[in-house]
């Protein structure tokens, strides 16, 4: 299985209402600082209604950025019940999704 098949099938243990980062995702298939990678994946998700990179975060609790843009991605998390705040996730320890 290759790495982009590896990130997506690992994202999906990830639930609805929760987020994680792009640094526990890369641990989480084994890269070593991979955020950068991770991020490059996540924005080429060729099935983005399945695999919900929506859920991927800066470790930071920004939202990060998003292939169709930062406010469908605002969007989304709110309707799972994410709250956020200018750009950045309220109670952030609280809905972390560790592998």
């Amino acid at each position: 299985m290759n790495l982009e098949k590896r990130v997506y099938k690992k994202l999906l243990d990830v639930p609805k209402g929760q987020i994680t980062t792009y640094g526990e995702l890369a641990k989480a298939v084994g890269l070593k600082n991979g955020q950068r990678v991770i991020g490059k994946i996540m924005n080429n998700n060729p099935y983005p209604v399945i695999v919900p990179c929506h859920r991927v975060v800066m470790s930071t609790g920004k939202i990060g950025g998003y292939a169709y843009g930062e406010h469908i991605k605002t969007k989304m998390l709110s309707d799972e019940g994410i709250e956020i705040k200018n750009g950045k996730i309220t109670s952030f320890d609280k809905k972390l999704f560790r592998f």
